[in-house]
């Protein structure tokens, strides 16, 4: 689990690959889930607050660049 500091500091790149690698285990275990193969299902629950903080650190990059933008 990655902080949204540590987030904050990552490029675009490394961004984009640690939000597809959340989402892959987040779809993993969705999975294991329903075919009742799931031992921790707190697990889900991390996995979705992951791709949440990713998420909301993209959106923050957005809106500055927009704000940057208006700016000018």
């Amino acid at each position: 689990m990655t902080n949204a500091t540590e987030l904050r500091d990552m490029d675009d790149a490394a961004l984009n690959d640690h939000l597809q690698t959340a989402r892959r285990e987040l779809f993993g275990l969705r999975f294991q889930h329903a075919t009742g193969e799931l031992e921790n299902t707190a697990r889900l629950r991390l996995a979705k607050r992951e791709v949440a903080r990713v998420l909301t650190v993209v959106r923050e990059r957005g809106i500055d660049a927009d704000n940057k933008e208006l700016s000018r």
